[in-house]
């Protein structure tokens, strides 16, 4: 849960306390639930929030899994490869 928490975090940089004010998140949101990014307020953000609360909390799952993997399963070395000739 503490990488959770740190993607969250970082995804809302310099706009920790308002995060329906970052950049990356509002894009977030309107890619994903095709919203205009410049009409997420508070109000949208926290309707949009409760409302996709079960696919966000798999979201943030995903992303503990993924850092995970990366700090614990070793990747076999791919310098035998050398590459498009």
């Amino acid at each position: 849960m503490l990488s959770a928490l740190r993607f969250i975090w970082n995804a809302t940089r310099g706009h920790h306390f308002r995060p329906w004010r970052s950049p990356y998140v509002r894009w977030r949101v309107e890619t994903f639930s095709g919203l205009h990014a410049e009409e997420i307020t508070l109000g949208v953000f926290l309707r949009f929030t409760w409302q996709e609360r079960r696919r966000l909390l798999h979201f943030l799952h995903w992303c503990d899994e993924m850092n995970y993997f990366r700090r614990h399963v070793r990747h076999p070395v791919q310098s035998s490869w050398a590459g498009p000739e």
